[in-house]
C-alpha cells in the first residue's frame, strides 16, 4: 500500500541522537491515521550514521534509506529525500531532535483543514546563544525588506507539504538552493504552527557560524536583487564622489599657487574608474557566476545507495553499491 505520509530527515554524522530519534519517530508513525514511510539521507556521514540507519531499515519496512555519494550539503540532502517520497503529505524535519516529530499531529489537522504547506515557527529557541538569535533575528529582517517573497521569520525547514506543492518544488531544480524560501515562492495554502524549540537530544551542531552565513547569502541572493542594486549605487556613490573631488582640486588648482602637478587628474581618474569598474564587475559577476552553475547540468546530487524502495516501488529495487545519479537527475 502506498504511503499517505512521508517523512523526510537529511542526516550526517547524527549517531549519537540517532536511537533517540528511532523511537519517538515510531511512537508517531504507530498513532498515524495512515501507513507512513520514513526516508533518511544520509548526506555523506563519517560516523557509524550509516550503519545505523541501514541496520533499522532491515528492522522495520517503514523506513528507507538514501545514501548520497559525498557531503552535498543540507539543502541537497533534503531535495534528494523529497524528489524520492511517494506520500500524499511529506514531513520535511531534521534529525536531531530539535524538530518534535510529535508536532506532526497538529500539521495533520490543519493539512485535513485544505492548507497545502504548514511550517513550524518557533515561538523561542533553547540552547541558543545570543549572537545566533541575534544574527537570525537580523537575517529574517533582511529578508523581509529585501526579498521578493515573504519569508516567514523564525521559520526553519520544518514543515508538512502536500503532494501538489511539492511537485511545483520539484520543478525547480537550480543549484543553489535555498529549500524554505522556494517553498515560499509555489505559494499554495500556507499556515503556521508555533512551537518551543528545544535543545539537541545529543551530539553536536552541524551549523557553525560559516555555514550559517552561506546560507543566508544563498538566501538573501535567490530571492532578491539587492546585492546588485549595493553594487549599483555603491559603484555610483564612488564615481559621485571622484567627481566632486576633482571639482574641488580644480577649485583649488585655481585659487592656490602651490600644487602637484599631475597628482589631481591622476587620482581623479583612477577614483572614477575604480568606481565605475566596481559597479560593473559587482553586476555581472553575480550574473556570471550563477549561470556558470546552471549551464554545466550537473545533477544535483548522486545516490550512491539506497535500501528499503523495493517496498513499495518496484522501479527503486535495484540495490546495487554503485553510484548512480539521483532520481531526478536525468530531468537536468
Amino acid at each position: 500500500m502506498d504511503p499517505i505520509y512521508s517523512f523526510v530527515l537529511p542526516i550526517f554524522n547524527e549517531e549519537a541522537v540517532l536511537p533517540f530519534l528511532f523511537d519517538r519517530l515510531e511512537a508517531v508513525l504507530d498513532a498515524l491515521d495512515g501507513p507512513s514511510e520514513v526516508i533518511f539521507v544520509d548526506d555523506g556521514s563519517t560516523d557509524a550514521s550509516p550503519a545505523l540507519l541501514t541496520q533499522r531499515v532491515s528492522e522495520d519496512p517503514r523506513f528507507r534509506y538514501l545514501g548520497l555519494s559525498r557531503n552535498f550539503g543540507q539543502q541537497i540532502a533534503m531535495t534528494a529525500g523529497l524528489d524520492s517520497a511517494s506520500g500524499q503529505a511529506i514531513i520535511l524535519m531534521d534529525g536531531d531532535l530539535q524538530d518534535p516529530p510529535e508536532l506532526i499531529f497538529q500539521m495533520v489537522e490543519k493539512w485535513r483543514e485544505g492548507f497545502d504547506v504548514v511550517y513550524a515557527q518557533r515561538k523561542s529557541r533553547a540552547g541558543e546563544s545570543r549572537f545566533k538569535l541575534m544574527t537570525a533575528s537580523l537575517f529574517y529582517r533582511m529578508m523581509s525588506k529585501l526579498a521578493a517573497i515573504d519569508l516567514p521569520r523564525n521559520v526553519g525547514d520544518f514543515r508538512l507539504i502536500d503532494r501538489k506543492a511539492l511537485d511545483a518544488f520539484r520543478s525547480m531544480r537550480e543549484q543553489d538552493r535555498f529549500v524554505r524560501g522556494m517553498f515560499t515562492w509555489v505559494g499554495f495554502r500556507q499556515t503556521a504552527i508555533e512551537f518551543e524549540r528545544a535543545e539537541r537530544a545529543a551530539g553536536e551542531t552541524k551549523w557553525p557560524i560559516g555555514k550559517l552565513v552561506k546560507l543566508a547569502v544563498s538566501g538573501l541572493v535567490n530571492f532578491s536583487d539587492a546585492p546588485l542594486r549595493v553594487a549599483l549605487w555603491l559603484g555610483l556613490f564612488v564615481s559621485t564622489t571622484a567627481i566632486i573631488y576633482g571639482l574641488y582640486v580644480f577649485v583649488e588648482r585655481l585659487l592656490a599657487q602651490q600644487y602637484v602637478a599631475g597628482w589631481a587628474s591622476t587620482m581623479f581618474v583612477v577614483a572614477f574608474l575604480g568606481g565605475a569598474n566596481m559597479m560593473l564587475t559587482g553586476i555581472m559577476g553575480l550574473y556570471v557566476g550563477r549561470i556558470y552553475s546552471e549551464v554545466k547540468r550537473r545533477p544535483l546530487y548522486i545516490v550512491a545507495r539506497s535500501r528499503g524502495f523495493e517496498r513499495t516501488r518496484p522501479s527503486a529495487s535495484d540495490q546495487r553499491e554503485n553510484i548512480h545519479s539521483g532520481p531526478m537527475s536525468n530531468a537536468l
